[in-house]
C-alpha cells in the first residue's frame, strides 16, 4: 500500500510538471504558431524549435513520457509535432527513442511491483481479465499477438505497454516489439506533421490513406490466415 500510494503521489507531481511544461510551451511557441499557415510562420516557427536546442528536445521527450505513463492524451498529436519539429526522418526516430525509454521504464516499474501499480491507470477487472487470457498467456503466441496489436492503427497501445510486465515475454523482446512495430503510425504521423509545417495538405491526406489502407489490407490479410482468431479475439480484449 505504501509504494501505491507513492505512485499516486509520483503521478500527481508528473501531472504538475507537464502541466508546467504545456503552459511555457504554448507561451514559448504561441507568437508564431499564429502565423503557421503563411510560409514565413513556418520558418519562423522551425527556426524557433531549432532555437530552443535542446531545452525543445527534453521538452519533446518529456510530453512523451507524461504520455504513456499519464495515458491521458493520445500519442498522435505528439509524433505529428515531432514531425513538424525534426521533419519525418528525426520526428520518426525521437519518437522510437522516447518509445523505447518510456517502456523499458515501465515495463521494469511493472515487473517489481506488480499488477497493483497498473491499477493506477486503468480499470482493476480489465487488467485482471487480460492476465488471466489464455491468449495473453500464451508464450508460444504471445509475440506474434503483441507485434500485430502494436502494428495495427487505432489498437490500444498504452494498455499494452503496461500489462507487458505482466506477460510471459523477455524484456527486450517486448521492448523491442513494443517499439518496433509502431512504426506504420509514427512515419504517417511525423510526415503529416512535417508536411503541415510546409503547408502542404495533399502529403498529409495521402500519407494517412496509405497507412489506412496498409492497415485494412493487414488486418484481412491476418484473418485469412488466423484461423483461430486469435489478434481478433486479443483486441477484444483490450476495448
Amino acid at each position: 500500500m505504501e509504494n501505491i500510494n507513492k505512485f499516486k503521489a509520483i503521478r500527481i507531481l508528473i501531472l504538475i510538471f507537464l502541466l508546467i511544461i504545456i503552459i511555457s510551451l504554448i507561451v514559448y511557441l504561441f507568437p508564431v504558431m499564429r502565423n503557421l499557415s503563411t510560409y514565413e510562420g513556418q520558418l519562423e516557427f522551425k527556426e524557433k524549435v531549432e532555437d530552443s536546442g535542446i531545452y525543445g528536445f527534453l521538452t519533446l521527450l518529456a510530453l512523451q513520457f507524461a504520455q504513456i505513463f499519464l495515458v491521458i492524451v493520445p500519442g498522435e498529436p505528439l509524433e505529428i509535432l515531432a514531425g513538424m519539429c525534426y521533419g519525418a526522418i528525426g520526428g520518426t526516430i525521437f519518437i522510437l527513442f522516447s518509445v523505447a525509454v518510456t517502456t523499458t521504464i515501465i515495463f521494469l516499474i511493472v515487473r517489481r511491483f506488480g499488477k497493483k501499480f497498473i491499477y493506477q491507470s486503468f480499470d482493476k477487472s480489465k487488467i485482471d481479465r487480460i492476465e488471466k487470457s489464455k491468449i495473453f498467456q500464451n508464450p508460444k503466441k504471445i509475440e506474434y499477438i503483441l507485434a500485430i496489436c502494436f502494428a495495427i492503427t487505432g489498437a490500444p497501445k498504452d494498455i499494452l505497454v503496461y500489462i507487458g510486465g505482466l506477460l510471459p515475454i523477455k524484456p527486450v523482446r517486448f521492448i523491442i516489439i513494443a517499439t518496433f512495430f509502431r512504426l506504420p503510425s509514427i512515419i504517417s504521423s511525423t510526415i503529416v506533421g512535417k508536411y503541415f509545417l510546409e503547408g502542404n495538405w495533399k502529403v498529409s491526406v495521402i500519407a494517412y490513406i496509405i497507412t489506412f489502407t496498409i492497415t485494412i489490407l493487414g488486418l484481412i490479410i491476418i484473418r485469412i490466415f488466423d484461423k483461430d482468431r486469435i489478434t481478433e479475439k486479443a483486441l477484444q480484449e483490450l476495448k
